[in-house]
């Protein structure tokens, strides 16, 4: 931030405290402020977002708040790491609110050095069903903080470039897009349609054989490594790096130019997975970062039953 806005800093850093060292939730009133500042900043950013390495690549977190404090107490706090995480901060744990404020504050705080990206679960429809509304009535009485932050959402960049080389996204490919040039020319700051290359982006999984399919999940589709392989090739890129999935050991090679992340530890608190982080170094080699739950507290024990399943 500049120099004028010493006092918004020092609000902002009150915020990130009392989430990280007091586990409380802002006030109605500070999400509201918080999302201003958050809107301003993301309104500014490119559907390819420019990252510069060294960065960490971090997948789904879901809600999961203790587990994101481990990820920053294993991979460094931000300003002294840099990150890119790539969607689903919400839905499914138990601690959506104190997630993606925690994030939100950071982005405002830090914008250089952390970049956050949509995911399909940052959507009105999804939210409604998966948790993160019903946490915000139950937290706050009212849908006003869910309605401030799914407004924020519409600003979310939808893809990242690490340095030209590592292209990031929540969920996969699309038969509409060929390059990078046509992600620059959607309109982004919308809901997101049920299908189109902007759905693709957040719906899409890779899979084992070549071409395209259908995606199972009722969006998006599947793409082959051949698909990947010739993405890459036509964009000049090493990688992908993506979410979306759950993958037992925090990541996972789906294709050999496209690895899959996911940082949300023993996921729904039942699944038994490590997460996974990748760091990209400035000369852009890659390595991963591996992690188990944090530790339970006694209260954390004491939660509501979770949303039932669909499919991973």
């Amino acid at each position: 931030m500049s120099d004028i806005d010493y006092a918004v800093c020092d609000e902002v850093d009150g915020w990130i405290e009392q989430l990280k060292n007091q586990t409380k939730k802002l006030s109605k009133e500070d999400v509201v402020k918080l999302c201003g500042l958050a809107r301003d900043i993301l309104a500014e950013e490119e559907n390819v977002q420019p990252v510069k390495a060294p960065v960490t690549i971090c997948g789904d977190v879901h809600g999961q708040f203790y587990d994101l404090l481990e990820l920053f107490r294993i991979g460094g706090d931000v300003p002294y790491t840099n990150y890119l995480f790539m969607g689903d901060y919400v839905d499914r744990g138990f601690y959506s609110v104190e997630s993606v404020s925690l994030l939100v504050c950071l982005k405002v705080r830090y914008k250089d050095r952390i970049t956050i990206l949509r995911g399909n679960h940052e959507s009105r429809e999804i939210t409604q069903v998966y948790g993160f509304y019903d946490e915000c009535i139950r937290k706050y009485g009212s849908t006003e903080v869910w309605t401030t932050f799914t407004d924020l959402f519409d600003y979310l960049p939808t893809t990242a470039l690490v340095e030209n080389s590592v292209f990031s996204l929540h969920g996969g490919l699309s038969p509409l897009i060929n390059e990078l040039d046509d992600l620059r020319k959607l309109d982004r700051v919308n809901r997101v349609p049920h299908e189109g290359p902007f759905c693709d982006l957040l719906w899409s999984d890779p899979m084992d054989s070549d071409g395209w399919e259908h995606s199972q999940r009722g969006a998006g589709y599947q793409f082959g490594p051949d698909i990947s392989e010739k993405f890459n090739h036509v964009n000049g890129l090493k990688l992908i790096s993506r979410a979306h999935q759950l993958v037992m050991e925090g990541y996972n090679w789906s294709h050999n130019g496209c690895v899959t992340i996911f940082s949300a530890p023993n996921y729904c608190y039942r699944c038994g997975n490590q997460a996974g982080m990748m760091e990209v170094s400035e000369s852009i080699e890659f390595s991963f970062m591996q992690f188990d739950p944090a530790p339970r507290l006694p209260h954390q024990h004491n939660i509501p039953k979770i949303q039932p399943d669909y499919f991973l």
